[in-house]
């Protein structure tokens, strides 16, 4: 994080937002919100303003865990290291703004607009976390958490510095109990979120590792481990004594006294009922498409599949292009994938806007649509069924975008009234090459 803020050829627009985009490949017009920090660039990261703030409320980076300033920075590594005001809870006290010796605080700041242009588009707005309310106890008992949140108990700049504790009394859990899958693979979300399997075995592990009596149940589907090497990280985790039990955890409750959390699983292996008193239950939830994959995707009217991840132009030829030109995905905004696989097709994705525009230039096929004018009756079929949002309706008449179009002729064979041609393959041409044919055999007798 630190090399691109630092390189001059990447300009950095943290907490921003992209508004509208216009143009084409090679022209792309990008407008971008920039929200107010009330805190501008002078700031030097000191943290006397934070001192002074009376005012706390829980952290969003420690998954609400913990607690930050009203006047705070996001998190220890943040890029760039500004710091920002929550100007829902602030008290407008201006204690910071007496302690800042760089006078960095301002409180008129407003939203800005950023105008520039770009040639090339990488998509990666990455993904969210289902947040199961109600479901196996969330929200409603103290000791059942989400991964995320187990993952911030144990990272060394967390809440709790590295170490695990019940959120209803601070001690160290000695029954801990995973269930998987839950918000996937169902009805709703049919698809695997790709990443919880591992997770949870690598969480497992260092549960083991920091309390070494603990009892560990992981309660699955199926344990899907497909990439290099996980076959045998998933076997060490069965020989550090984790039980794994195949089945879907049946019933949950609360004992109000102890606060533990009181199991049932089904054991489809050994066709069982087993029951486990909990101190501390982790919820592998489903990866959802981010907030900001949605909203992108309407700002540059992109394809989305049924799960609302964005859909690729080929799945195996073409999986880092969208229908349009210049545009292109990366990361779990395509769908679930773990790391590994996100580097790799953000590389990918890389090479093909240098590809794109190393040259300078960008040759164009001859060979796209073409609008009648006069036979056009504005119904739209040719805007609905291009597969790469080349065509739209202006002024009641078919528009043909010529940068994406790419000449399928699609939109020739659902037109119906044949106000669509596509250029050097239009009709009269082909009945004449045909003609030509013929007569020419008739010509040789053939």
């Amino acid at each position: 994080m630190l090399e691109v803020n630092r390189h001059e050829n990447i300009e950095l627009l943290s907490y921003s937002f992209v508004r509208n985009v216009k143009g084409y490949v090679g022209n792309y017009e990008i407008t971008v919100e920039k929200m107010p920090r009330f805190i501008n660039n002078d700031c030097n990261g000191c943290g006397a303003c934070s001192e002074v703030c009376p005012v706390f409320i829980t952290n969003y980076f420690d998954e609400h865990l913990g607690v930050r300033k009203t006047i705070d920075i996001a998190f220890g590594q943040a890029v760039p290291f500004l710091y920002d005001i929550h100007r829902d809870t602030c008290v407008e006290c201006f204690s910071c703004v007496d302690v800042c010796e760089l006078n960095a605080i301002d409180f008129s700041q407003v939203p800005e607009e950023v105008n520039f242009k770009v040639g090339s588009i990488i998509i990666a707005t990455g993904w969210d976390i289902y947040e199961p309310m109600g479901e196996y106890g969330y929200g409603e008992y103290d000791n059942v958490i989400n991964q995320a949140q187990l993952e911030r108990m144990l990272a060394p700049n967390g809440p709790l510095e590295g170490h695990i504790a019940r959120i209803s009394d601070l001690k160290k859990p000695k029954e801990i109990v995973f269930i998987q899958c839950v918000g996937s693979r169902d009805t709703e979300r049919t698809y695997c979120s790709g990443v919880c399997c591992m997770l949870a075995l690598k969480n497992a592990k260092l549960l083991k590792e920091e309390i070494l009596d603990a009892n560990i149940t992981i309660c699955y589907i199926d344990i899907r481990t497909n990439e290099k090497g996980f076959e045998e990280y998933y076997q060490r985790a069965k020989d550090s004594d984790i039980r794994m039990i195949r089945g879907k955890v049946g019933g949950i409750t609360e004992n109000p006294d102890t606060k533990n959390v009181e199991i049932r699983v089904y054991s489809s292996l050994t066709d069982e009922i087993i029951k486990i008193d909990a101190d501390l239950v982790v919820l592998s939830t489903a990866a959802l498409p981010s907030r900001g994959t949605q909203q992108i995707a309407k700002v540059l009217n992109l394809d989305v599949d049924k799960n609302g991840f964005l859909t690729e132009s080929h799945f195996g030829l073409m999986p880092q292009e969208t229908k349009t030109k210049g545009i292109f995905i990366a990361g779990f905004a395509q769908g679930p994938k773990d790391i590994a696989y996100s580097v790799s097709q953000a590389r990918a994705a890389a090479s093909k806007v240098v590809e794109l525009t190393s040259s300078g230039e960008i040759d164009l096929e001859l060979i796209i649509a073409e609008i009648n004018p006069d036979l056009c009756i504005s119904c739209g079929r040719c805007e609905k069924e291009c597969p790469k949002g080349a065509i739209t309706i202006k002024d009641n008449k078919a528009v043909v975008d010529d940068i994406n179009c790419d000449g399928c002729g699609i939109c020739a064979s659902c037109c119906p009234t044949q106000a669509i041609d596509i250029k050097y393959y239009r009709d009269y041409q082909l009945y004449a090459e045909i003609e030509a044919i013929i007569q020419g055999g008739a010509e040789n007798g053939t």
